[in-house]
């Protein structure tokens, strides 16, 4: 008797299938749309009561780029714990048995949205530079290339895989949102405080604070040794805690 191998489902067809996942649900394309939509009043915003010498592409990137560090996230945290709170994980690791090769369709899914929401950033905000200099008769300027368009990607993707990790080490949506939040806005003020206050924290806050890279990668300040500071925070608060978080759905059980 012969048996015939069955090939195994490509690697596109499940990032496919995840982006389509991700995106084929009321809540998804409100999250989808919403990009857009910040982007578009945080323009607005600017373009109203910004000063006159504020009004530059950079400025309008940056503040666009704020609610982008939020919401990215919350996608990245809903495409991992989709599974096992919609209860959907039995259905898809029996016809994708290899959990790893699932959760990495959904890794780079969820990095692949940065690409639009990228763009969607660099293009509303030369629409409100363009606009803003008009209406503030001012010269318009055009402080950013792209090389800061590349930062600002990467920035936004290591945020993202933040949400990425919490999601599949916390296995439920309230409490990886939760958890993004706390890591992005709560903790970073304490950790600013700290800085304030103790001089040793303060330069060593560079070398332990994974948020304070961040944001300066997102504002295309990192030099010279800010970069190995960057990837010694991102191999400690990130690359770590996804080993964990890929045995952690390795081994959970699914119902």
């Amino acid at each position: 008797m012969t048996t015939t191998a069955v090939p195994g489902v490509p690697l596109t067809r499940l990032v496919g299938v995840e982006l389509r996942k991700t995106f084929d649900t009321r809540s998804g394309l409100w999250l989808l749309a919403s990009l857009g939509i910040a982007a578009a009043l945080t323009t607005g915003a600017i373009v109203a009561w910004a000063p006159a010498e504020q009004l530059t592409y950079r400025e309008f990137t940056l503040a666009i780029g704020v609610p982008m560090t939020i919401i990215l996230p919350i996608i990245a945290v809903l495409s991992v714990t989709s599974e096992w709170s919609q209860r959907s994980g039995l259905a898809t690791f029996t016809l994708v048995p290899h959990r790893g090769r699932v959760l990495l369709a959904k890794a780079i899914g969820a990095i692949l949205v940065t690409v639009p929401a990228t763009g969607v950033a660099f293009g509303i905000g030369a629409v409100g530079n363009l606009t803003g200099a008009a209406l503030a008769d001012v010269p318009v300027v055009w402080d950013q290339d792209v090389v800061d368009v590349a930062h600002f990607a990467l920035g936004q993707t290591l945020l993202l895989l933040v949400g990425f990790v919490l999601g599949a080490l916390i296995r439920n949506s309230s409490g990886a949102i939760v958890a993004y939040m706390i890591y992005g806005f709560v903790a970073p003020g304490l950790l600013a405080f700290l800085a304030f206050n103790q001089t040793w924290f303060a330069d060593a806050r560079a070398w332990l604070d994974p948020k304070y890279n961040q944001d300066a990668l997102l504002r295309g300040d990192l030099l010279g040794d800010q970069w190995s500071q960057l990837a010694a925070t991102t191999v400690v608060w990130l690359v770590v805690p996804m080993m964990f978080a890929v045995v952690n759905v390795l081994r959970s059980e699914v119902k």
